[in-house]
């Protein structure tokens, strides 16, 4: 990944599976498996990122599992990659129409309400099965310090996203 391209986090490596080198996989891609899809990956070990080629790759019951280059030990590869953060180029990752967003895209705006009273900082979104959520931590600059349970509803509940701005407008009484 050269400078001009942004990391982003898509998964960790849980533990090991078998005595080959595999290893388990907890994937933030939807679908799980996406994560198979993108290569290479880096890998955080110690703050330091290196590039790590994916041999092969696979679901295993409700997880996934990956076999990763020059790795053919179960004790080598919990040694090397137990606990390493997963991450892609974002040039890597599939272009999204209008009006979508990645979730990282949206962690660290400002929630304002319709009427410019500010509410907090996007501090990470939910998923609850109905709609996403996200979750808003109010601030020294927003009305409250008060934690937001916000319904990402588009056009009901979330309004105009301006990413360059760094904000998004909700529809929403700031007393729920």
């Amino acid at each position: 990944m050269d400078a001009s391209d942004e990391a982003v986090i898509v998964g960790r490596i849980m533990g090991v599976h078998g005595v080959r080198g595999w290893v388990k996989v907890y994937s933030w891609t939807d679908p799980l498996d996406n994560i198979l899809d993108y290569r290479p990956w880096w890998l955080e070990s110690g703050g330091k990122w290196h590039e790590v080629r994916v041999n092969d790759g696979r679901r295993h019951g409700k997880g996934l599992i990956a076999r990763l280059a020059d790795c053919t030990d179960r004790d080598e590869a919990y040694e090397r990659f137990c606990g390493c953060r997963v991450a892609v180029p974002r040039s890597a990752l599939p272009a999204l129409d209008a009006g979508d967003f990645y979730w990282r895209d949206l962690v660290g705006l400002r929630v304002r309400l319709d009427d410019g009273r500010d509410l907090g900082v996007v501090d990470t979104l939910m998923e609850t099965g109905a709609n996403d959520v996200l979750v808003v931590r109010g601030d020294t600059e927003s009305l409250d310090r008060r934690e937001r349970l916000i319904p990402w509803i588009p056009e009901q509940v979330v309004g105009p996203v301006d990413a360059g701005a760094g904000t998004i407008t909700v529809f929403w009484d700031p007393d729920f």
